[in-house]
């Protein structure tokens, strides 16, 4: 208890004596104290005005997606040959989803095809086999069609017929394909067009302006450019559907003449059997 009375009274001491040392620090040296207060203002003042500035940063912009960039640069190009290049773009693409819609619809089974008209042949005859093929949508079922057509004029009546008609079937594959190359030359056709139109414009704004600054310069190369790029990409995406579409045409001309050839032989095979 005394121990905790001399502590008390030791650390009273203590603050009484600092306080009066302070005050008599006060008293003699004010004029210093005011120097030192008007400097830390001034280091205060500083402070808050660097946290304000980076307060006031400008916020990076956020990140615009590739759909927003294709539409800001596409209103830039302009709309008289832009609009024209999408045009080509949606009237091919029109013309190649329905090819291949169509293409897509004609593939046939073929080897389950030919199991069933050899088992109609074998049943019931030419006419159970054309019933066969008359049920069964796609170019080999209307081929095979049109041989047992005129299957009692002779198999060389019928390779001919099969021949004939298989040449008129792969043309009907390939229509419509002369319009989508036609677009894929178009699109970078105009594009090419609308940059000579663009570089025109900037050289005409150069004269106008009388000095050949580089804000014009570049404005007008930019937009001149734009044209050509968006002309490029669609005869891209355009040629991508014309590959895929003749590779499918391909395959279903190779499709039809193998089984023709397997045709002919189950029909020789069932006229010798007779």
């Amino acid at each position: 208890m005394k121990k905790l009375f001399a502590f008390f009274t030791i650390a009273a001491m203590l603050t009484f004596g600092l306080a009066n040392a302070v005050y008599a620090q006060d008293q003699g040296e004010t004029t210093e104290l005011e120097q030192i207060d008007t400097t830390a203002m001034a280091e205060d003042t500083v402070v808050v005005e660097q946290a304000k500035t980076t307060l006031q940063a400008p916020v990076p912009e956020e990140e615009k997606d590739f759909q927003q960039v294709i539409k800001e640069q596409f209103i830039e190009g302009g709309w008289e040959f832009m609009g024209i290049v999408l045009l080509t773009l949606i009237f091919g693409l029109a013309l190649s989803i329905e090819r291949i819609i169509y293409l897509s619809l004609s593939t046939t089974n073929t080897t389950k095809l030919l199991n069933k008209v050899e088992s109609a042949l074998e049943t019931g005859g030419v006419e159970k086999a054309k019933e066969v093929c008359k049920n069964t949508r796609g170019p080999v079922a209307g081929v095979f069609y049109q041989g047992l057509e005129r299957y009692n004029e002779g198999i060389d009546i019928v390779e001919k017929s099969i021949v004939g008609y298989g040449s008129v079937l792969m043309g009907r594959l390939e229509s419509g394909l002369s319009w989508i190359s036609l677009f894929i030359a178009l699109a970078p056709m105009l594009g090419f067009m609308g940059t000579v139109i663009g570089m025109i414009k900037a050289f005409d704004d150069i004269a106008a302006a009388g000095d050949i600054s580089p804000t014009i310069v570049a404005s007008g190369i930019k937009v001149a450019l734009l044209t050509t790029v968006f002309g490029l990409i669609v005869a891209i995406i355009l040629q991508i559907f014309y590959n895929y579409i003749l590779s499918k045409v391909d395959s279903l001309v190779n499709n039809m003449e193998d089984s023709s050839i397997t045709f002919i032989d189950i029909l020789m095979k069932h006229k010798s059997n007779k």
